[in-house]
């Protein structure tokens, strides 16, 4: 009969059932096999012999991995199976006894232990009765809550694969005394894990000799590899900080005039940082490596902190005082008339002319008057005057003459009142003159402004979205779990 198979089948018995005491037969054969037995006595019939422990594991749980303490908790039934030839019997003289029941502390037992074990009391089995069979045959099946150490790599972290050993062996025995047969790990009853999925428990069987000793020491190693299940991750943390960082870009949308770019940059940095705190939290404090959402998550928050940087350098574009210095000839060249042929802008006023500085007030016709200012009032006389300025006679439909005809007046004084009046024209000329002066210098500033914010937000849109594939598909798992675990 398959061990497996029976150990499954007594499982449910061994832990109510102890020893039997009713029936003669039972009692009679209990009484001849445990008279002269010896539970510290190695069962074979020759010292030199070597005891063949059969070891098979059967894993119904994983329960918890711990990434910050490096721990892996499961629910595991530990079999083991060897031949007690001091506990052999011939049915035919005790009817209707095929097998025994037999406290662990009555018999002899291998000392099989968990040699990488994380528990309190380091074995965390419970000891359950051994199954004895006339031939001899001795099936001990232990359950317990093992918790072993695992080195846990978060290199990948979400999209992590993790191999957790678990090391089984003999602890006082040497391989002269204790050979250890490996038998396939049992996952058919295994319980699923909303966190982990069981890929697969292979086995392997080492031997490993020291440079003291001559005789070998074998060990049966089973490795737990399991793939962390992403969606929770992923609808957590990664889709916000995707979404996050693209709130990034908008602050390149967003009109300076508004006053909030710099206000929107600042939180967004702000939220970046509490979600890499909550991932730090997750995260065992190690400087082996880096997880892989930390470094998303650095690199978007090293994005967003050179967007805000850059919403800086536009205001102060923007904002630029037209009476400060001048642009420098290479900023116009470069922004002006490559960037902007780049990405497709037109100046203000290319198309249809509006102002540029609406906060400058309207301009005037007055602004296009070009006076000569070697013209002065000594030249101007009675009748050219008129004919020069074109002034009318009257207004609203007064016709009065500006000059009277009386000979009175003296041309000294009208001269001189020429003069006062063709000076006040020049100041209002030339005050338009610098207004629009002022304007052109500021539709400049302006314009390069909206070139670097138009740049940016291409830049910054390629950069966001090269580094989230790049970083994120780098995982050797990326499409398997996204596969699975959002579109199965």
């Amino acid at each position: 009969m398959d061990p497996l198979k029976c150990w499954l089948v007594v499982a449910v018995t061994t832990c109510t059932l102890h020893v039997s005491l009713q029936g003669p037969n039972q009692r009679r054969l209990l009484r001849e096999l445990l008279v002269s037995y010896n539970s510290l006595e190695r069962p074979v019939v020759n010292d030199s012999d070597t005891i063949t422990v059969q070891l098979t594991l059967s894993l119904m749980q994983i329960i918890d991995v711990d990434e910050k303490k490096q721990v892996l908790t499961t629910n595991i039934w530990l079999g083991m199976e060897w031949e007690d030839p001091y506990l052999r019997w011939n049915e035919s003289d005790y009817p209707g006894v095929t097998s025994l029941r037999l406290p662990d502390h009555r018999i002899w037992k291998p000392d099989i232990l968990l040699y990488n074990s994380a528990h309190e009391n380091f074995d965390a089995t419970y000891h359950t009765n051994i199954v004895v069979k006339s031939s001899g045959i001795c099936y001990y099946l232990l359950p317990g809550i093992f918790k072993s150490t695992c080195h846990i790599d978060v290199r990948w972290f979400p999209f992590d694969t993790q191999r957790c050993e678990l090391k089984f062996g003999s602890w006082s025995y040497d391989g002269w005394s204790i050979d250890l047969k490996m038998v396939e790990a049992d996952i058919t009853n295994y319980i699923a894990n909303g966190e982990w999925d069981l890929v697969e428990v292979p086995g392997q069987r080492n031997e490993r000799s020291y440079e003291c000793c001559a005789e070998p020491y074998p060990d049966i190693t089973y490795t737990v590899v399991m793939r962390r299940r992403t969606l929770y991750y992923g609808l957590n943390l990664l889709i916000p900080c995707v979404l996050i960082s693209t709130l990034a870009l908008l602050v390149f949308l967003l009109p300076a005039d508004s006053g909030e770019k710099i206000s929107l940059g600042i939180t967004v940095l702000l939220s970046l940082t509490v979600f890499m705190l909550l991932v730090a939290d997750i995260m065992p404090a190690t400087s082996d490596s880096v997880p892989l959402i930390a470094q998303y998550f650095a690199t978007t928050m090293v994005i967003v902190g050179l967007s805000v940087i850059a919403t800086v350098l536009v205001l102060q574009y923007h904002h630029h005082d037209p009476n400060g210095s001048q642009m420098p000839k290479w900023t116009r060249v470069i922004l002006l008339n490559w960037c902007a042929w780049f990405l497709r802008m037109k100046r203000p006023g290319e198309d249809r002319v509006r102002p540029a500085c609406p906060n400058k007030g309207r301009q005037s016709n007055l602004s296009s008057i070009e006076l000569d200012p070697s013209v002065s009032a000594s030249h101007l006389t009675n009748g050219n005057m008129l004919g020069a300025l074109g002034l009318e006679a009257g207004r609203g439909g007064e016709e009065e003459k500006l000059l009277p005809a009386s000979s009175s007046s003296s041309t000294g004084q009208v001269e001189q009142e020429l003069a006062r009046i063709l000076e006040e024209v020049r100041y209002i000329a030339k005050r338009f003159h610098n207004q629009d002066k002022d304007e052109s210098v500021c539709s400049e500033w302006k314009f390069a402004a909206a070139v670097i914010d138009r740049l940016c937000l291409m830049a910054f849109s390629i950069v966001t979205i090269l580094c989230t594939i790049c970083i994120l598909m780098s995982a050797p798992n990326f499409v398997e779990a996204i596969s699975k675990d959002f579109f199965s």
